[in-house]
């Protein structure tokens, strides 16, 4: 059986659409769904219950943040496999089965992740690779990756320069769908997920840890998913994320290298790429009024 764990915070409409979708399409899996309500005060949590009386509803009396609130999910938990599904997601085909499925059939898997598409159609870059000072390097002066064959690049690289049409093992991917076996919570301190940071980060925080453990992760393009992720249309909030996402990356990294020669040349390249963008974010929507990613 798969646990689906979804965390509602003041996102009713949001989440009851995934709830929906999930209930109309998993039909090939035994499952589960477990909400967690992170202290919403956009309406009472039991209203969800009231259209989806199937599910187990767990009220937090805190909004103790993305992990916090899986893991009190995965407390309530009966399933041997475990689904972290975003509020923001729909699902359009039977994809948690088949990602099930594809998790059964490969020995030593630890997180797989699915093919996400924006409303639009437009592909979600999901499948990641850890960055590391060649990897920033070779971003900083894309030129260089595009030069490359695609087969080369998109397997180097991923992310974007990855078109998300084949299943390829990688480093992390995107939490909104995080599909593991349970048993690897064992590996994990205090056998549960990794709280440190209290949103953003933790899919690649996790991924790194699975990895450590000597499990693989995997990039699923067989089924696709829906994943809004609208983002913040204000640049100030916008860039303020940026800059927690930018301190949870030196984190990571200062986990995975320590706090050597490494680590500072890694900084300072990453923190002058990403600073540069941020620059150029800015003067785009002076001179437009329009934001790019």
């Amino acid at each position: 059986m798969v646990s689906i764990i979804i965390i509602n915070y003041n996102t009713f409409t949001l989440t009851s659409n995934c709830i929906r979708s999930v209930n109309r399409y998993s039909v090939g899996v035994e499952y589960e769904i477990i909400l967690v309500d992170n202290a919403s005060t956009e309406c009472d949590a039991g209203e969800f219950l009231k259209e989806f009386p199937g599910i187990k509803l767990v009220k937090s009396k805190e909004n103790g943040g993305f992990s916090y609130g899986n893991n009190l999910g995965i407390e309530n938990s009966a399933g041997d496999h475990i689904l972290l599904l975003n509020s923001d997601t729909e699902l359009k085909e039977d994809c948690i089965s088949k990602s099930v499925l594809q998790m059964q059939q490969q020995p030593g898997l630890g997180v797989l992740g699915c093919r996400m598409t924006y409303p639009n159609g437009n592909i979600q870059y999901t499948a990641r690779r850890f960055r590391s000072i060649s990897w920033e390097l070779l971003d900083l002066f894309r030129f260089i990756p595009w030069l490359m064959p695609y087969k080369k690049r998109a397997k180097r690289m991923l992310g974007k320069y990855f078109r998300h049409d084949e299943t390829m093992e990688c480093d992390w991917v995107n939490g909104a769908f995080f599909l593991f076996p349970k048993k690897i919570l064992e590996l994990f301190p205090g056998k549960k997920l990794d709280s440190r940071f209290f949103m953003y980060g933790e899919d690649q925080l996790w991924c790194e840890q699975v990895k450590n453990s000597g499990y693989k992760i995997f990039f699923y393009a067989d089924t696709t998913i829906i994943h809004i992720n609208s983002g913040s249309t204000d640049l100030s909030k916008q860039l303020s994320l940026r800059k927690t996402m930018m301190k949870h990356e030196l984190e990571i990294m200062k986990l995975r290298q320590g706090k050597g020669m490494y680590y500072f040349i890694f900084k300072m390249i990453y923190v002058f790429k990403e600073g540069s963008r941020n620059v150029i974010k800015k003067i785009y929507y002076k001179l437009t009024g329009k934001l790019i990613r």
